[in-house]
């Protein structure tokens, strides 16, 4: 039986990832501006993470206008949604393991 931390998933180590999961899990779909702001974290910063979620399979990217304006939405994925659960659950049996 592996132990619950060799189940954590890298990909959500970084804070910023924990915080960008944690809000598409919870909304359908959320703006680029919209996670900037929710997080705290500069552009560069939130597409960089993003970037890496991407690559993973775990974040799904529209790119779309509204009137002249760029405009991004992220919504997470299956694989995604299977990832960050399985990760949350491998948290949770590490805290119970401390009682």
């Amino acid at each position: 039986m592996k132990s619950p931390i060799e189940q954590l998933n890298k990909v959500f180590d970084s804070r910023i990832r924990l915080g960008i999961m944690s809000a598409l899990m919870v909304n359908e779909e959320v703006s680029f501006n919209e996670l900037k702001e929710l997080i705290g974290v500069t552009d560069g910063n939130l597409a960089t993470h993003m970037k890496t979620l991407e690559e993973n399979g775990y974040v799904k990217v529209e790119k779309g206008f509204i009137g002249r304006k760029t405009n991004t939405t992220y919504m997470v994925t299956k694989a995604g949604e299977k990832a960050f659960r399985l990760h949350l659950e491998a948290l949770e049996k590490m805290i119970r393991s401390l009682d």
